[in-house]
């Protein structure tokens, strides 16, 4: 998102719009955004937040640490929160490489590719940015990846495939019970080049949400719903493809979303949510779907790539209420 883009929304923003008020706000936005290169922003702020940490005494930090709420402990217990990676990892279909992720990214890796507003990530004072989904740092990982592969072979078509679970910080308010600043994400890409006929398409979708149906049985769900979204006409035949795909699996139901209105401008072609019951209770936990950024990464538009994500907590709770043992998944 470019800067000017945002003006709109700056001039409806009460809290910049006070700072702004102040004499020179205006001018002192101007000079830190454009008048000078990152790496002197970056000294000057490790400067200002260097003596602002120098004047907060130990009692301050204590009131800091009660009061903020992205410092909070997560209130689920680490026991159960690897039970359900194990589950994750245990589905997993092979070629997958696993990846420790680190937590900061360059800054914009949310914003620059996908329709993220980038005040609902946190920026660092040496301009980069914390983690707020595993599929950002895979995404350019196999980007990275599919590049070297193009450089030596033009028309590759080797397949990147990459996964991580990592702990996230999301900065907007959540005003629903139970919601988090922060919180575990499982995360899986693939990325590879058209080969026609949408057969890239076509085969990685089946092997994604055939990896959540095996996940969710892993974790001891009774029933998976994968719900479909198309996009764009001409997703169509994926979406019943699929559907003939996935009837066979136990517990496992493929229906139609056209009323979907999340991901639209986020997703390209199609994209899918991944459902459960928890005590009668339908829960979401997964999303994912078709996206453009390895093409914007690598400036090559055979390029494409799928992502997936899914909830950990969220399928922690589906193991809570049943006694499934974890990496027990079904056969592929």
């Amino acid at each position: 998102m470019k800067r000017d883009e945002l003006q709109p929304e700056v001039l409806v923003n009460p809290a910049l719009q006070r700072v702004l008020a102040r004499p020179g706000g205006q001018e002192l936005l101007d000079t830190l955004t454009d008048g000078m290169s990152g790496s002197d922003l970056t000294t000057l702020l490790l400067e200002v937040f260097r003596r602002r940490a120098d004047r907060l005494s130990p009692a301050e930090v204590m009131r800091r640490y009660r009061s903020d709420r992205f410092v909070a402990p997560a209130p689920i217990s680490l026991t159960a929160l690897r039970r359900a990676e194990d589950a994750l990892v245990s589905a997993l279909p092979d070629g997958f490489e696993t990846l420790v992720l680190a937590p900061v990214l360059p800054l914009a890796a949310h914003s620059a590719v996908a329709t993220v507003d980038p005040r609902k990530v946190i920026a660092t004072v040496r301009g980069s940015e914390v983690a707020a989904d595993p599929t950002s740092a895979l995404a350019l990982e196999a980007s990275v990846r599919r590049s070297l592969a193009l450089a030596s072979e033009p028309r590759s078509c080797l397949p990147v495939r990459l996964a991580a679970s990592q702990r996230v910080t999301r900065a907007q308010h959540f005003q629903s019970p139970g919601m988090l600043a922060h919180f575990q994400l499982f995360g899986l890409v693939t990325a590879g080049r058209d080969t026609g006929n949408r057969a890239f398409e076509y085969q990685q979708l089946s092997e994604h949400l055939q990896f959540a149906a095996r996940a969710l049985a892993a974790a001891g769900a009774q029933h998976t719903q994968i719900r479909l979204t198309c996009l764009e006409e001409a997703s169509g035949p994926i979406a019943e493809r699929m559907s003939a795909d996935l009837a066979p699996l136990p517990g496992v139901s493929v229906v139609e979303d056209p009323d979907r209105t999340t991901g639209r401008g986020y997703y390209t072609g199609l994209c899918f949510k991944v459902c459960t019951s928890i005590q009668d209770e339908q829960v979401e936990v997964g999303d994912g779907g078709f996206v453009d950024w390895s093409q914007l990464f690598t400036g090559n538009r055979k390029e494409r790539l799928l992502i997936s994500g899914f909830g950990v907590e969220q399928l922690a709770r589906t193991l809570a209420y049943s006694d499934a043992p974890v990496g027990l998944a079904p056969s592929r």
